[in-house]
């Protein structure tokens, strides 16, 4: 009796107390999560920036020097002596790279002409004249079919290469032949850089690899926290008071000693969560003035941090992942949605913001990206992903014009010897 009572009961209690959404249990089913009390939203999205500030401020840099550098350890090229119309005046081809919008590639500038590959990992070396002084190609069948990426770093009379196959080799500047060939364990994915008889560069495992110019043998090698997934994103290193800095797939900044390869210090810049999400995270090149390191990524975040100690120095919203240029006292960013950012060196505050596809139509706005950027004097070269480039005059921050290079995705802009280059699929592009 007592049983069935029970059970009477407890089919009363559940009939009156239903889970239903009309049930009083969730009178409160409209409250948005976010406004409910004692509730934390742990994944809120950042939010980029999409408006302009003091857009009509005008610049005063009259004290600007401009530079001819060619190579750089620090990064740190700032303005480049450029005073062109963007006139064509030369054309270096040679057989169509594809999928170029997923490479951060580079060519060799020398005092006389210029060095790249072709689809098929041959070197050429080109004159001044857009003919080639030599090509010569050091894969097998079954690896040109591969397409290898090529990476170059000169060294004396020494062409330095690493690539996307896990092959590192050394070329006779002047003649092309091969000095040195050798294999690495995984493929590389990184600038290479030069100090005295070492050369470094960073490889898909997140490993930092000092190698002999001489003859390839590896120096030394240090491994930081791996990933799950390959990175899209090139990873970035600088020399600096005997320390070789860099960042991997994860966001972590290493500082390295060149001659033991012991670290120094590290910082992580983003949680663990990440290492799942490495494909996606894209990082810009680190830069250098000496005493802090500067560097942005697609993750909302610009940072400044001290060259000696690894700390801190100050963190901005800022959501992009283009290699940031250094002027005295400012630096220059453009982020992933056309804004070009006037900042504070020293305290990272903004100084102005300026929306550079105000000339395109509002649907065509969503597509763009920019792909890269170079400085000139006072005007800014911005290459994006419609094959065109802007140039704007970064004292009032307003676009000049716009000019276009290609049919799709071009390469950043660089300026070399007072010429202005740009990579299409099948040919380097060169302006005075």
């Amino acid at each position: 009796m007592n049983r069935l009572l029970l059970i009477f009961i407890a089919i009363f209690l559940l009939n009156n107390c239903s889970f239903n959404e009309n049930s009083r249990l969730w009178k409160d089913k409209e409250q948005p999560l976010e406004n409910q009390e004692n509730v934390t939203q742990i994944f809120a999205e950042e939010q980029s920036v999409s408006l302009e500030l003091n857009p009509d401020i005008s610049l005063d840099l009259s004290n600007i020097k401009s530079s001819n550098k060619i190579v750089d350890n620090q990064n740190n090229f700032g303005p480049l002596s450029y005073n062109g119309t963007l006139q064509k005046n030369g054309n270096f081809k040679f057989s169509k790279l594809e999928n170029l919008d997923q490479f951060n590639l580079k060519p060799a500038f020398l005092n006389e002409g210029i060095i790249f590959f072709d689809n098929k990992g041959s070197v050429l070396r080109f004159n001044d004249e857009q003919k080639i002084i030599w090509k010569n190609n050091f894969y097998s069948k079954s690896e040109k079919k591969l397409k290898p990426k090529l990476n170059f770093a000169i060294n004396n009379e020494d062409l330095i290469v690493v690539d996307n196959i896990a092959k590192y080799f050394s070329i006779n500047l002047n003649s092309g032949e091969l000095n040195w060939i050798k294999n690495n364990s995984y493929p590389f994915n990184s600038d290479i850089k030069i100090f005295e008889d070492k050369f470094f560069a960073i490889d898909y495992k997140n490993t930092l690899r000092c190698f002999k110019i001489m003859d390839g043998s590896e120096c030394w090698n240090l491994q930081t926290e791996d990933s799950f997934t390959i990175s899209n994103s090139k990873f970035s290193l600088i020399i600096l008071d005997g320390k070789v800095i860099f960042n991997n797939s994860i966001g972590d900044i290493t500082a390295v000693d060149i001659e033991t390869g012991l670290i120094a210090w590290q910082l992580p810049t983003q949680s663990s969560s990440i290492i799942n999400e490495t494909y996606n995270f894209k990082i810009s090149k680190l830069v250098s003035d000496g005493d802090a390191i500067f560097f942005s990524n697609n993750k909302n975040e610009f940072y400044s941090i001290d060259v000696k100690t690894g700390t801190t120095n100050w963190i901005n919203k800022i959501n992009s992942n283009l290699t940031p240029i250094l002027t005295k006292d400012l630096i220059f960013t453009v982020s992933n949605e056309g804004f070009l950012f006037t900042i504070q060196k020293s305290t990272g505050n903004i100084i102005r913001i300026n929306y550079l596809y105000k000339d395109y139509k509002e649907k065509k706005r969503k597509e763009l990206k920019p792909i890269g950027f170079v400085i000139g004097n006072t005007n800014i070269y911005i290459s994006n992903n419609d094959g065109k480039l802007i140039v704007a005059d970064l004292s009032n921050g307003k676009v000049n014009f716009i000019e276009k290079i290609g049919g799709d995705t071009i390469s950043e802009p660089f300026i070399v010897n007072q010429n202005l280059y740009v990579i299409k699929s099948g040919s380097i592009v060169r302006y005075n």
